[in-house]
């Protein structure tokens, strides 16, 4: 676990590293423009509102037991990683949309839309700590009910934890905005 401090520092050395990103796309509204991240990560619900987008590479995914777990997590990225070295095919490039709704995932090639998840489906995300630049998660499928461990691979370790924190502010504002709405009942 990380102290309070490294926590921020952390938070900080992501943030810094997502600014200097020539891959990070950030869009609003379906338009696609480039906004500079405000330094703190605090300050970052305004973008965060409207979408955050990072480009990455879809490895695969796998069928998983508990919707949450470190050990879980590392031992189905090693499965998708795995899998996906065997084959000799290019990965879909992607781009990762994350929002206090969920994560949208649209093909960065041909725009089309891959797949939606509400933020509710999603049950845990992380930055593997061997394969550092790969960024999962966990969610329900909304078509089996079985939960999926989703990977991406990034072009660097600090855009893997920055979509790992994003994710989790999207979790903490969606929670704030669900309670702000039920306060009043």
């Amino acid at each position: 676990r990380l102290g309070p401090g490294s926590a921020m520092e952390a938070l900080r050395a992501a943030g810094r590293a997502v600014l200097r990103s020539p891959r990070l796309a950030r869009h609003g509204l379906g338009l696609r423009r480039r906004r500079k991240l405000p330094e703190s990560w605090a300050d970052m619900q305004e973008p965060l509102l409207e979408g955050m987008c990072f480009t990455l590479k879809y490895l695969g995914m796998t069928l998983v037991e508990k919707p949450k777990g470190e050990d879980m997590a590392a031992a189905a990225i090693r499965r998708i990683v795995a899998t996906a070295r065997v084959g000799a095919r290019k990965f879909q490039k992607v781009i990762l949309t994350v929002s206090p709704r969920g994560i949208s995932l649209q093909d960065a090639d041909t725009k089309e839309m891959v797949e939606n998840i509400s933020i509710y489906r999603i049950s845990y995300c992380t930055t593997d700590k061997l394969q550092n630049k790969v960024f999962a998660y966990v969610a329900q499928s909304q078509e089996s009910g079985a939960l999926e461990c989703h990977a991406f691979l990034s072009p660097k370790k600090k855009i893997a934890q920055a979509v790992t924190l994003t994710v989790a502010q999207a979790f903490q504002m969606a929670l704030d905005l669900w309670e702000a709405t039920h306060a009043g009942r």
